[in-house]
């Protein structure tokens, strides 16, 4: 199988590097003045809410992008996508 790629605009996100010995979870933030357009595979993407998109990353962490996408077109863009 292929894989099917977007293309979106991400500004800040949030890194989930996992969870400690007290099982809290470990994140670290990281504050962007501006956007910038990238192409990430479809099949990293988790979830989509109307501020953050959830992809996996690298070692089993998680990133929450900001995106300046509208929600909903987002939403459509995905299902059409969809196998």
């Amino acid at each position: 199988m292929t894989d099917k790629f977007i293309e979106l605009t991400l500004g800040s996100y949030i890194i989930s590097h996992g969870y400690n010995a007290k099982n809290k979870e470990m994140m670290e933030s990281i504050a962007s003045d501006t956007f910038s357009k990238k192409i990430i595979p479809i099949s990293r993407i988790k979830s989509v809410s109307e501020k953050y998109i959830l992809t996996d990353y690298v070692d089993g962490r998680w990133i929450y992008w900001e995106y300046k996408e509208d929600y909903n077109e987002l939403k459509k863009l995905l299902v059409s996508q969809e196998c």
